[in-house]
Formats: C-alpha cells, sequence, structure tokens
C-alpha cells in the first residue's frame, strides 16, 4: 500500500476515545474529544439534536454528495433497580456478551455527576458458599454490581444518590501491545472514530482533498439501531466503517479490511461494493470480502428510515466481537487506506 498514515497520532487518539465512556445514551463526553481533534485539524462541523457529529469536507468536485461514519457509542449497562442486600440489578444497553462481564471492575453515574467504582458479579459470586458459582447462567437477571461502599441495603444505597436509570460504565481495559495488537473492549466502533480522524489528518498533512463533497458522520446510537437514521438526503453514496467480523467460515482476520457483501439487513450496493474490491486490489490493501450473518450498521439505519442512496460497509477485523475484543494495526491501516483511494476516487 503506498499511502503512510501518522500510526502515532492514531495511537495518540485512540487512547483518548477508548478511556472515555459513552455507551449509547451517554455519549457527549466522547463526541466533544472528538470535536477537540477535529478542531485542532482546522475542519468545519455541527452536532445535531440526538448528538450526532457531522463533519463537511469540500471535495475537488461539488457536484456530489459522498458520506461516511463511524459510531462513538459502546455497548453498556444501567441499574434497573436496586436490590435489598444493597446491590444493583442490571439492564443492558445493546447486545454485550453477558457472560464475560462476569468479574470486571465498572463505574456508576448519578444523575448529579457523582462516579462511585464497582464490580459486576454473578449473583452467585463465592465458590466457598454457592453450589452453582461455578454453573450458574450469566444472563442479566444473574449479574449484579457490588458497590465499593459501606451498603448492605437498599436505603443505604439511595442515600448515596443512586437510582434506577443510572448509566453503569464497564472497564474497557484498553491496551495496544508492542506486537501491534489493540486489546479492549468497544473496539467495535471507537478503532473507526480514531481511524477516520486520521484518514482526514492525512488529508490535512498532504493539503488535499476528496474527490467530492464528503459528509463524515461521528454517530451515537448505532448500538440500539438508529445511529444514522437521520442524515443528509443529498447523501447518493455511504461507505460506514464498523467492525470486520472475524470466525468460523468468514475470510476476515485481524490484519486486513473486511468488505461486507451481506449482512443481516441484505445485499449491500453491488455496484459500489465492487468499486471498493477493485480498489483494494489495485492499491495492493489486503482485503476479505464477507457475508456478516448477525450484523447491522448505520447503511441500513439510513435506508430503513428512506435515504435513497448506495451503501457499504468496511471495517478491521475484529476477534470476540461484543466481548473483549481484539485488532491489529495492520488491520486498521489496511481499513484507513481503502477509506482512503474511496475518498480520492470518482
Amino acid at each position: 500500500m503506498k499511502y503512510k498514515f501518522d500510526m502515532e497520532y492514531f495511537k495518540n487518539v485512540a487512547k483518548v476515545i477508548f478511556t472515555t465512556d459513552s455507551p449509547s445514551g451517554y455519549t457527549l463526553n466522547a463526541i466533544k474529544k472528538v470535536m477537540e481533534f477535529i478542531n485542532e485539524l482546522g475542519y468545519s462541523y455541527k452536532l445535531t439534536n440526538k448528538g450526532n457529529l457531522i463533519v463537511e469536507i469540500e471535495g475537488t468536485n461539488n457536484d456530489k454528495t459522498v458520506a461516511t461514519s463511524a459510531h462513538i457509542d459502546t455497548l453498556g449497562l444501567m441499574v434497573r433497580s436496586i436490590n435489598s442486600d444493597g446491590t444493583l440489578k442490571l439492564t443492558n444497553i445493546g447486545g454485550p456478551i453477558l457472560p464475560t462481564l462476569d468479574g470486571e471492575y465498572c463505574r456508576i453515574l448519578t444523575r448529579v455527576g457523582t462516579i462511585y467504582t464497582g464490580t459486576i458479579l454473578s449473583t452467585s459470586p463465592a465458590a466457598h458458599v454457592f453450589k452453582d458459582a461455578s454453573s450458574k447462567e450469566r444472563n442479566i437477571d444473574n449479574l449484579c454490581v457490588r458497590i465499593d461502599e459501606k451498603v448492605s441495603n437498599k436505603t443505604e444505597v439511595l442515600n448515596l444518590g443512586i437510582q434506577s436509570g443510572d448509566f453503569v460504565f464497564i472497564d474497557p481495559k484498553f491496551e495496544i501491545t508492542p506486537s501491534g495488537f489493540i486489546k479492549s473492549r468497544f473496539i467495535d466502533d471507537k478503532a473507526s472514530v480514531c481511524l477516520i480522524l486520521t484518514v482526514l489528518k492525512y488529508f490535512k498533512d498532504n493539503n488535499i482533498k476528496p474527490t467530492y463533497r464528503t459528509l463524515v458522520y461521528f454517530v451515537v446510537h448505532e448500538e440500539v439501531g438508529h445511529g444514522a437514521a437521520s442524515i443528509d438526503p443529498n447523501i447518493s453514496e455511504f461507505v460506514t466503517v464498523d467492525m470486520g467480523c472475524v470466525g468460523l467460515d468468514l475470510n476476515g482476520d485481524e490484519f486486513k479490511v473486511s468488505i461486507a457483501a451481506k449482512d443481516s439487513g441484505g445485499p449491500y450496493d453491488y455496484e459500489l461494493t465492487s468499486k471498493l474490491i477493485t480498489l483494494a486490489k489495485e492499491n495492493g490493501i489486503a482485503y476479505a470480502v464477507d457475508i456478516f450473518p448477525f450484523y447491522g450498521s448505520d447503511v441500513g439505519a439510513a435506508l430503513r428510515a428512506g435515504v435513497d442512496l448506495k451503501g457499504a460497509l468496511i471495517g478491521s477485523g475484529v476477534a470476540a466481537s461484543h466481548g473483549m475484543e481484539r485488532t491489529h494495526l495492520e488491520g486498521i491501516e489496511n481499513t484507513m487506506g481503502l477509506l482512503l483511494c474511496y475518498l480520492l476516487s470518482k
């Protein structure tokens, strides 16, 4: 691949974005971080009522409008109720793999801004006490939060200011290893947010523009299904950047950019998808074409909302999605390369 991206910039951005909590419904702090990076790069932007951030970039030809996106919202948890023993009953936001949450550290945010720490545990958490400590199903009804405060009943928890509807932030455990792996929760889709920012930096560093008027959406409700439901009706092509799937009979891995031909919502646009495959071949970009059977994207949200556009999906291959995820910087670079090639193409 002929393009060289500022991977140190990517790593620095990732450290900020991955360590800023942003479950669907509580994303403003993370969007503000993106705004800071956009300001540093010198692009103009606007914030929509629902919280999406839109960056508009003038093209060398503004007769056509194309778009790309990444979602900064993540899976998460919320307090459903307070148990009689002072632990917190939970409801999930989006679809985290619930057994992977057992034993994870978390933070509880009250409506007045106080933060308490805690641990997500099974309701049978002790092997020396509960016969089913190992065998009990880890579902949302069998998980709770043990708060790191001296509480033993519901009243004492309420006195802390904790109540139903408070967000519970899961520790992402973000790390980039010396071998180039990114290990963290919420690589889906924070890695894409960071790589799009790095592509925008490439445009600035090299004093170039995309071929067409380009709208970049940083979306905040993708994990609950309606992230890009409200977008500019003038968009003719929409290439969203989300995670690529890894496993079973799929072709993708953590070192390639995945190009989705179909997901649970049906096939992506044939011509646009074929164009992306051709661009990858012509530019020496390691890629895989795949079918994602249990998957939806912001393109699907836009199409269901009635926007008349051609849609496609690309993304770095991510292992163990919705759990403790992993990808590699090579996959990130290949995804950046394909996105850049698309934005520079006619």
